[in-house]
């Protein structure tokens, strides 16, 4: 394992990487970047650590890969992690073993674009702030979109509230509605235990402008060596363009949670141990 991360760090790129990153990188002007901030050379480096956390450290499998569309999406799924390992690992999940590979945008919070460094490495990724406005326009864009309903509430759950799914935002389903693009539904199984979080302190964490701050037995940002899955579910359509009554959405949007419940319980049922199996 310690060889193959050395291998990883090298910078060196590997050749079917590289092959599939060329395949999701449309639109790149000649300084290497989309009008979004997505560089693929940054991407394809970047790549040689994921794929190893992906295939060695985490040994992730995905499920249900083929129920992705073609064409715009939404990815809706239970936070499962401190950090954002969950949703790196969705996102590399769908670059590597999807066929043909596809690049996920992903919605972030807020917080994450004003700290330095951080902020210009999710740009470079595709990732971007959680706006509205950013999100219509990649699905206008047929981008495949990945938001986290449970916003921060999600993030910020601690080791006694693990795959308890905590209450979503509607924003996603008006979303979904407007742009009307499917939405797929997933569960992440692994990262709760990755990054196990004791106690959230959230007085210092509003002190400081931060969305949680935990309390962890690891060295934070090294996550342990928890076995992770992935669960995609069927596609999701909804009859509707955004500007239902609030309980026309709250019906939806809870028809999307129960549906991510049902792949957390089937994650949790068939996975034959926390760090082996």
């Amino acid at each position: 394992m310690l060889r193959s991360l050395v291998r990883a760090l090298s910078g060196e790129v590997d050749p079917e990487i590289e092959a599939r990153v060329r395949a999701v990188s449309q639109g790149v002007n000649e300084l290497g970047f989309d009008k979004w901030g997505f560089s693929p050379d940054a991407v394809k480096h970047a790549m040689g650590l994921y794929a190893w956390l992906y295939r060695e450290y985490f040994r992730v499998e995905a499920f249900g890969v083929e129920h992705v569309p073609p064409g715009r999406a939404l990815l809706i799924g239970n936070h499962s992690s401190q950090l954002a390992y969950d949703g790196i690992m969705v996102a590399t999940a769908l670059l590597l073993e999807a066929d043909p590979p596809r690049a996920v945008k992903a919605m972030i919070e807020k917080f994450f674009q004003h700290q330095p460094f951080v902020n210009v490495m999710m740009a470079r990724s595709g990732q971007l702030t959680g706006l509205p406005q950013n999100a219509l326009r990649l699905l206008q864009e047929d981008q495949l979109v990945m938001v986290f309903p449970e916003g921060a509430r999600g993030g910020g759950k601690t080791v006694w509230e693990r795959y308890e799914l905590k209450r979503f935002g509607h924003g996603f389903m008006r979303l979904a509605l407007e742009a009307r693009a499917p939405i797929v539904p997933f569960g992440f199984i692994g990262g709760e235990e990755a990054c196990p979080s004791l106690v959230d302190v959230k007085p210092l964490a509003r002190l400081l402008g931060m969305p949680y701050l935990p309390i962890t037995p690891t060295i934070l940002p090294l996550p342990l060596p928890a076995k992770c899955s992935v669960y995609f579910g069927r596609p999701l359509v909804f009859d509707g363009r955004g500007d239902e009554e609030d309980a026309v959405i709250e019906g939806y949007v809870e028809e999307v949670r129960s549906s991510i419940g049902a792949l957390i319980e089937r994650g949790l049922s068939e996975r034959r141990g926390i760090f082996f199996g």
